[in-house]
């Protein structure tokens, strides 16, 4: 896709720690009255909507919202029985909020643009390798593990590098500030080494909780 083709003014879905990049894939339960109308009004047009993480300032209703999410295109649609929405999101693209738009909708739209991230958009091969990795994996099973989580880890190795820090990006168990670091990052070796900061603060508080003990 064209940055040309993105729309400027996109349909927002804030979710807490909830992150998307470009070329991930990520399913998602539709069931509040907004979100239901706002996948209906995408899907008889572009069928583009923006993830973004609400900020923990504002109204309970209307929180404030990061500045920076990223935009997805629904490419399966289901509904069930009981009136919900089943849809998978391919990310697209990450924007920037100029301001937010005012409609008669129930959701929220704003107006984005995207000329810092248009990188997403171009397909790139790994500068880093594999091996590199391997201590970031480590400690991220061991995370995992702490704190129950369940993971495919041999699903994940099979993808490419980029989707791989990707995908662990955003499963991981972080605050929705962490996670907000780590969708902000401009590019994969950033986002890796970020990814690397926040497992150490974690692994430094597991050590230090152990030798307080």
């Amino acid at each position: 896709m064209k940055k040309e083709e993105l729309p400027k003014i996109l349909p927002v879905f804030p979710l807490s720690n909830f992150i998307i990049f470009p070329r991930t894939t990520v399913p998602l339960n539709i069931f509040e009255p907004r979100y239901i109308q706002m996948v209906d009004k995408s899907m008889k047009s572009n069928r583009i909507i923006g993830m973004i993480q609400p900020k923990k300032t504002g109204e309970l209703k209307k929180p404030d919202l990061h500045r920076i999410g990223c935009a997805g295109k629904i490419t399966s649609f289901n509904e069930t029985d009981d009136g919900r929405y089943l849809i998978i999101l391919n990310g697209i693209c990450r924007f920037k909020i100029i301001g937010e738009v005012n409609n008669e909708n129930l959701y929220r739209e704003c107006e984005v643009k995207y000329e810092e991230f248009s990188n997403d958009l171009v397909e790139k091969s790994d500068e880093i390798k594999f091996s590199d990795l391997k201590l970031i994996f480590q400690n991220l099973k061991d995370l995992f593990k702490k704190q129950g989580y369940e993971i495919n880890w041999k699903e994940i190795e099979k993808q490419s590098l980029d989707q791989t820090i990707n995908t662990l990006a955003m499963a991981s168990p972080f605050s929705l500030e962490e996670k907000q670091v780590l969708l902000e990052s401009k590019d994969l070796n950033m986002r890796k080494e970020r990814l690397e900061e926040i497992l150490n603060t974690y692994i430094l508080d597991n050590f230090n909780n152990k030798t307080l003990q």
